[in-house]
């Protein structure tokens, strides 16, 4: 047993090396200390489209510089979903054409997604989206079209994170960013 020592060291650095390769060790932030397997994320239910936007309320946000479009987010219809942690606005949208879009939608942060949950009408009301239609779709930041990845890089998902409230929301519409977005 003349080599113990080159089986001690082998050991440690194998031990060194698991250790290492597990990020989520004692004090990390994605460690359980409970051994509880976190609860699967559900989305709140019934949600119901809000007021229809006024004038007044309306909050300019910045896309791009070669955006034609005028986007704008109702900011009294802003609100963080409690269970579900869901950023959901209303959109406005004026085209360089004179049309105006009105839509209520929704920002997963923790999934970097988005969903369509009603279409406003001309005449003041709501046409929700249809069950089939109602799904989840990915944030890409693409030249045309990148209102979702502005809002929820620079507005409402500061680090990967959602915002903690509607004022949180409200106040980086504010600014024109959010204070910790990158």
């Amino acid at each position: 047993m003349k080599h113990w020592w080159v089986i001690f060291l082998a050991g440690v650095a194998g031990a060194t090396a698991a250790q290492a390769l597990n990020p989520y060790g004692p004090g990390s932030p994605g460690y359980n200390n409970n051994f509880e397997e976190e609860a699967p994320w559900r989305e709140q239910r019934d949600v119901e489209p809000p007021a229809f936007p006024k004038q007044e309320n309306l909050r300019e946000f910045y896309v791009s510089a070669v955006a034609t479009n005028k986007y704008f987010v109702d900011a009294s219809t802003l609100a963080v979903g409690d269970g579900d942690g869901v950023v959901r606005y209303v959109l406005v949208v004026q085209t360089s054409g004179g049309a105006t879009n009105v839509s209520f939608e929704g920002i997963n942060c923790k999934e970097l997604t988005w969903k369509h949950y009603a279409t406003g009408r001309s005449d003041g009301t709501w046409v929700k989206s249809r069950a089939p239609r109602i799904e989840w779709r990915p944030i890409e930041n693409k030249p045309v079209n990148r209102h979702h990845a502005a809002l929820s890089r620079d507005y409402f998902c500061p680090a990967g994170s959602a915002i903690g409230s509607a004022d949180e929301g409200r106040n980086a519409l504010r600014l024109g960013k959010h204070p910790n977005s990158n």
